[in-house]
């Protein structure tokens, strides 16, 4: 067992900047040595900010360095796949932000990388170590609803993303949903078999113009029986919306939005309280940090990552198929677009 892990951090853009935090001040167990990023003067910045000691412009300084245990890679999506190859061949264990790639032959190489090399992939899909949806997964598996049959989860933005982004995003069902699907497989614990989507442009036409939607349902099934829907918008006026319920034979479970504080405003009129939290780094902090905690006690302690590569690998199949099922107005099998 590892005391420290020497860690090397590649990417220092928003998410970079946030792992860096946690790695420096709030994990012990983590050692944070070297950061890069193309734009030097960004990673300069997180180093000064973070007492990070090696700064570099080329990533291959952190892969070329014997003494880092593990990257956490947080370039933009189009390195990601990459760098887990670069990352393998070199010894390295691995964090990735989601996703590996768009593109699944590509991830595919990556992941066999990872397998040939004997390295750790731990894919990050933050939102399992939220403690709220990690206490429905217990609820569902200790049989305290019975058998699941229904699952919703309610996912809606704030506003939407820029239109820049959203023409590299790889769409809604990439850049948005693919949360809601690792979420969907997580929550019940089975495979999604078919997925069927009914959308549209109903925020912004612009977003249309880009080849986008802002606005879906989707219906899954299960391969265990359950029938799941996602709903999805680009803008909820009344901040981040973020809610799940399991349905079982036996009762149900759900989790409701997180608010900046538990006040009510009792008055003649009425009862309010504030809005719930308005962004995604206020509202899945703690589950950033505990995600990088897990991610750094595995490779100390060698042990299996929770969130694999093929985890990974699955959400993106799903955005596809669901891509299709919208184009064509029909449900699709996962199987049509590959294997799973």
């Amino acid at each position: 067992m590892k005391t420290k892990v020497a860690v090397g951090i590649i990417g220092a853009g928003r998410i970079g900047k946030l792992h860096a935090e946690h790695l420096a001040f709030r994990i012990p167990q983590a050692k944070l040595v070297a950061v890069s990023d193309i734009y030097v003067q960004a990673a300069e910045q997180c180093a000064a900010d973070f007492g990070i000691p090696h700064v570099y412009a080329d990533h291959r300084a952190i892969m070329a360095d014997p003494d880092i245990d593990a990257v956490v890679i947080c370039s933009s999506t189009d390195t990601h796949a990459q760098l887990i190859e670069e990352a393998a061949q070199a010894g390295k264990d691995i964090f990735c932000e989601k996703p590996i790639d768009f593109d699944l032959e590509r991830i595919d190489r990556a992941l066999q990388a990872v397998d040939e090399a004997g390295v750790k992939l731990m894919v990050g899909f933050n939102r399992r170590f939220d403690p709220n949806f990690k206490r429905v997964r217990e609820a569902v598996v200790a049989g305290q609803i019975g058998e699941p049959q229904l699952l919703h989860i309610i996912s809606r933005d704030p506003a939407p993303p820029p239109l820049e982004y959203i023409k590299v995003s790889g769409g809604i069902f990439l850049d948005m949903t693919i949360h809601d699907f690792d979420m969907a497989r997580y929550l019940i614990g089975s495979e999604v078999e078919e997925i069927y989507v009914a959308g549209g442009v109903l925020v912004d036409p612009a977003i249309g113009e880009v080849g986008d939607i802002d606005t879906a349902v989707i219906t899954l099934r299960f391969e265990n029986g359950v029938i799941g829907t996602i709903e999805n918008s680009r803008q909820a006026v009344y901040g981040y919306d973020q809610r799940v319920e399991v349905f079982g034979s036996g009762g149900a479970v759900r989790t409701l939005n997180e608010y900046p504080n538990t006040a009510l405003l009792y008055n003649s009129q009425n009862v309010q309280r504030d809005l719930p939290l308005n962004f995604f780094m206020e509202r899945y902090i703690e589950s950033y940090i505990i995600e990088m905690q897990t991610f750094i006690a595995c490779v100390a302690e060698d042990r299996e990552s929770p969130v694999s590569g093929r985890d990974g690998r699955i959400p993106v199949l799903m955005g596809y198929a669901a891509r299709k099922s919208y184009e064509q107005g029909r449900p699709v099998k996962l199987t049509e677009i590959a294997a799973l």
